[in-house]
């Protein structure tokens, strides 16, 4: 990975299963989110691509009630967590804008 890896957090910062969202390099108004998934995390920006508005009503809240998706607080869209496509709603078939993410030494650490 690049060497412009920014860390976020410790790993188990982030409780598997869920999500965690961060704010985006100074000047940047748009953040990105990361999944965890056991010791694997896929990360996001933080932008529907149907509108561009945030997914989180809330802070970290990126995930349907099961833990299963990530939904779009203002249109429902739903996306995979492992590739970020839109499976349902107005933009099914788009994909979430992905950030290379790592982890290193229980670092969560992205090029963002």
């Amino acid at each position: 990975m690049s060497a412009t890896m920014r860390m976020l957090c410790r790993l188990e910062e982030i409780p598997d299963g869920g999500a965690k969202g961060f704010s985006g390099p100074p000047g940047s108004y748009i953040g990105m989110f990361v999944v965890r998934r056991g010791e694997q995390v896929f990360a996001y920006v933080n932008s529907c691509p149907h509108v561009g508005v945030p997914l989180d009503p809330v802070p970290d809240r990126f995930l349907d009630r099961k833990g299963e998706m990530i939904v779009c607080s203002a249109h429902g869209a739903r996306f995979r967590v492992e590739d970020g496509e839109c499976i349902s709603g107005p933009c099914m078939g788009d994909v979430l804008e992905p950030v290379d993410v790592e982890v290193v030494e229980g670092e969560v650490r992205a090029a963002f």
